[in-house]
C-alpha cells in the first residue's frame, strides 16, 4: 500500500510541478514580449495580475479578510503537513526491549538492523544483505534484501535466514514476533560453458 501511495505522491507532485513550470514559463515569456495565446488571461506584458477594481472589490465587506486569511492558513497547514509527511523518517530509530522488570530498555534500531544484516551476510550463499527496520518501537518489522550467489537455492536461503539470523534477532531483542519482508535477487553472472 505504501508503494501505491508513494507512486501517487510522486505523480501528483510531478503534475503540480509541471503545471507550475508551464504557467510560470508562459508568464515569463509573455513578460519578455512573446505573443500571448488567445486563451491567456492577460493581453500584453504591461497587464497586471489583479486590477484596482478586482483588488478592492470586496475590501469593504466584513467577511472578505477573515475568509482570505482562513483560506491561506488552511493552505499553509496543508503544505506543512505534506512537507513533514514526506520528510519523516521511515526507519525505526529504536526498539523497546522488555527487560522483565517493568521498565524496559531501548535498543538502537540501527544496531539491531546491522547485527541482522551481518549475520545474514555471513550465511552461505549470500553475497550481501541489507536490513531496514520499520513499524512501531514495540512491534518492529523488517525489510530485508538478500543478494544471492548464482547457484543458491532461494528456498533454502530463506529457511536458513528465518531459522538463523531472524530468530536470533527476535530472541536477543526479546520480541514475541519480528515480521520480515524478504526480497531476494541473484547476482548477475555470465553464462557457463557446458561441455
Amino acid at each position: 500500500m505504501r508503494a501505491v501511495l508513494r507512486t501517487v505522491n510522486r505523480v501528483l507532485v510531478g503534475l503540480v510541478g509541471l503545471v507550475l513550470f508551464l504557467l510560470g514559463g508562459s508568464v515569463f515569456a509573455v513578460g519578455l514580449g512573446a505573443p500571448a495565446p488567445s486563451w491567456w488571461i492577460h493581453d500584453d506584458r504591461h497587464d497586471v495580475l489583479l486590477s484596482d477594481a478586482e483588488r478592492t472589490r470586496w475590501r469593504d465587506d466584513d467577511w472578505w479578510w477573515p475568509v482570505v486569511i482562513a483560506a491561506l492558513a488552511v493552505l499553509v497547514l496543508l503544505a506543512l503537513w505534506w512537507l513533514t509527511a514526506n520528510l519523516r523518517r521511515r526507519r525505526l530509530t529504536e526498539v523497546l526491549v522488555d527487560t522483565g522488570d517493568g521498565e524496559g530498555a531501548l535498543l538502537r534500531g540501527r544496531a539491531l538492523a546491522d547485527a541482522l544484516a551481518t549475520e545474514a551476510a555471513a550465511q552461505e550463499g549470500v553475497q550481501r544483505a541489507r536490513v531496514h527496520l520499520r513499524g512501531r518501537r514495540t512491534a518492529p518489522e523488517t525489510r530485508v534484501r538478500l543478494l544471492l550467489e548464482p547457484h543458491v537455492d532461494p528456498g533454502a536461503a530463506l529457511d536458513e535466514f528465518t531459522d538463523g539470523a531472524l530468530a536470533h534477532a527476535r530472541t536477543s531483542a526479546g520480541l514475541a514476533s519480528l515480521p520480515a519482508e524478504v526480497r531476494m535477487r541473484g547476482v548477475k553472472h555470465g553464462a557457463e560453458r557446458v561441455s
